[in-house]
Parts: C-alpha cells; sequence; structure tokens
C-alpha cells in the first residue's frame, strides 16, 4: 500500500470536513489512519495459495464444523466496517485441514473491501477448490455500521448469507443436521 498516498488522502477529508489538520488531536491522524488500513486491508496483499493446505497422512471423511468465529471486515460501498460470526462446515472425501486453517481463510478474505455476500461465496469457493470436500457450506451472520450508524440507521439489525455447495446443496437432511448443529449450545 502506498502510505503517502493513504496520508495526503485523510488530510484532505479532514480539511473537507471543516477541520483543523496542524492541531494536536490530528496532527498524527493520517499517519494513524494509514497503518490502520494496512492492516485491515492486509488480505489485498497477502497471497491465498499457502491457505487451508490439507495436513499430510490424515483423512477423515465426516462433517467438520468450526463455528461462532468472530470477524470483521469493510463494506467497499461505504469505507464502513460489518462485524459478525461465521460458521464455517465442510464434509472432507479424505483430506483435512487445520481448523484454524479454516478461520485463516475467513481472515484472508475479510481483509479487504467487501461485501457480505461475496465473502461468503468466496470462502465456500475456496474451500471447494482446495480441498474437494463432498460439500461446503458458510454462514455468516453480521451487523453493517454502514445500516446502524447512517443512512437508515437501524442498529442491531443482521444480515445472514450462506453459500452451499456440493452435498450440503443436494442433500437436505444433511444440511438440516448442519443447520442443527449450528444452534445448538455446547
Amino acid at each position: 500500500m502506498n502510505n503517502k498516498k493513504i496520508e495526503r488522502g485523510v488530510k484532505l477529508i479532514l480539511e473537507g470536513i471543516g477541520e483543523e489538520i496542524d492541531r494536536p488531536g490530528l496532527k498524527d491522524t493520517p499517519t494513524r489512519v494509514a497503518k490502520m488500513l494496512n492492516e485491515i486491508f492486509a488480505g489485498l496483499e497477502s497471497p491465498a495459495e499457502d491457505l487451508l493446505k490439507p495436513i499430510e497422512g490424515e483423512s477423515h471423511e465426516e462433517l467438520v464444523l468450526l463455528k461462532d468465529i468472530p470477524f470483521y471486515s469493510v463494506c467497499e460501498h461505504h469505507l464502513l466496517p460489518f462485524i459478525g460470526k461465521a460458521h464455517i462446515a465442510y464434509i472432507p472425501s479424505g483430506k483435512i485441514v487445520g481448523l484454524s486453517e479454516l478461520a485463516k481463510a475467513l481472515e484472508h478474505l475479510a481483509k479487504r473491501p467487501q461485501v457480505q455476500e461475496r465473502l461468503t461465496a468466496q470462502l465456500a469457493d475456496m474451500i471447494m477448490d482446495k480441498l474437494k470436500p463432498r460439500g461446503c457450506m458458510v454462514i455468516i451472520n453480521a451487523e453493517h455500521l454502514c445500516m446502524s450508524m447512517r443512512g437508515i440507521k437501524k442498529p442491531g439489525s443482521k444480515t445472514v448469507t450462506s453459500a452451499v455447495r456440493g452435498i450440503f446443496r443436494s442433500k437436505q437432511s444433511t444440511r438440516e443436521e448442519l443447520l442443527e448443529l449450528i444452534k445448538k449450545n455446547y
């Protein structure tokens, strides 16, 4: 990322809203914002090839579910965060991946300007492509600050998206089993 361009842009925004960019509280804000943007948009810089590498010598063919994974992303329409939880499930056809790898894949895709619908589909497609499971399902539930603090101003409202692939799409009983597991509090 080009920090100098970001800093110039932040200065222009501050001037545009009528702020004095040299006052003590704002003097270092452009630099802080540039550092923050490098962190929250790190998914634009890092390669996806290293994600979801199967564990050598391990095999499993039953449901794997990682649920209630907290995440945040930034809506590409207003550059405001959306924050929520994701549930990621797959039924391996042999290949499995370390559980933290699923959360890392979510994190990687979320750390870029996004829309929730695309994020959900990209994660499901990545799992299908890299692991070749019998099926996968990704459900994301998030609050969008662009709806909570501006526009319609409906704080607390949630958006739920799902991406259903393979056996979860074709076999209703498998999909229902997964949805029941997500609902349960263990």
